[in-house]
């Protein structure tokens, strides 16, 4: 299965930048969108930012024009660049891949990366 491996999260202050990493391994045989989601203390998890196998992309609209979301096929790595970032983008930051395991078997596989801390202070 899918092994998701997240890393570029920390303390930032307001105006600051951060890019997060999100590293997929395992048996894949093909990635069918990648994608950014966090969740907030109180929150529910919501969808940050979203890209299709044909590099397509979606942003939530709180994040839309400051948060650029990417994706290394040959690496099977995707980033999410966070530019003049605001206390409210404070989250735990999760990768989500969907993908399909078996060449014969049309299901989608989704899968979670263990969370990344964003901090943004005033």
């Amino acid at each position: 299965q899918v092994q998701l491996v997240e890393s570029g999260g920390g303390l930032v202050q307001a105006g600051g930048s951060l890019r997060l990493s999100c590293a997929a391994s395992g048996s894949i045989v093909s990635i069918i969108a990648m994608a950014w989601y966090r969740q907030a203390p109180g929150k529910q998890r919501e969808l940050v930012a979203h890209i299709a196998s044909g590099g397509s992309t979606t942003y939530a609209d709180s994040v839309s024009g400051r948060f650029t979301i990417s994706r290394d096929g040959a690496k099977n790595t995707v980033y999410l660049l966070m530019n003049n970032l605001k206390p409210e983008d404070t989250a735990v930051y999760y990768c989500k891949v969907d993908s399909r395991l078996y060449s014969h078997i049309s299901r989608v596989d989704n899968s979670w990366g263990q969370g990344t801390q964003v901090t943004v202070s005033s």
